[in-house]
């Protein structure tokens, strides 16, 4: 490896931590969402044993079945806070906590660490991770409402 390719590394490194630190404060904000960097054919997995934990092979199949609908069970949108971000080649690890109010008026609160690897600008592979017994109380108990 040249030292030219060290650099395109770094740099590389450096621009994908600042697309996810964007994202995720764009989300908080209400201007934008960590899922704007996502590859249409993205891989992205929810371990453990959620009611909605799996591999979703793309972009559009992880919004419909889990984002939106989760989404439709808060009366406002979750809030994002960055605990810690860390990156090891194409790969940034977020770990973050969210919280909102549900639409039974009940707090909501999760923590999550998502390993995002990158395939040029975009995030082709996820593999996440979260409080389950916390997501399934949530996904159990609130009606989804579609505005």
């Amino acid at each position: 490896m040249t030292d030219h390719d060290s650099e395109f590394d770094c740099e590389q490194r450096q621009r994908n931590v600042h697309a996810v630190r964007a994202g995720i404060e764009a989300w908080g904000s209400g201007t934008g969402s960590p899922f704007a960097l996502l590859a249409d054919d993205v891989s992205w997995e929810i371990t453990g044993n959620s009611d909605v934990a799996g591999i979703y092979s793309s972009k559009a199949e992880l919004m419909t079945r889990v984002i939106v609908p989760l989404a439709a069970r808060m009366s406002a949108p979750l809030i994002p806070a960055i605990r810690a971000l860390f990156s090891d080649g194409d790969t940034v690890i977020a770990l973050f906590d969210a919280e909102g109010t549900a639409r039974d008026g009940r707090p909501y609160c999760n923590s999550y660490a998502w390993f995002m690897q990158f395939r040029g600008d975009r995030v082709a592979k996820v593999t996440a991770f979260y409080d389950s017994i916390a997501f399934n109380d949530l996904w159990r108990r609130v009606t989804p409402v579609v505005d």
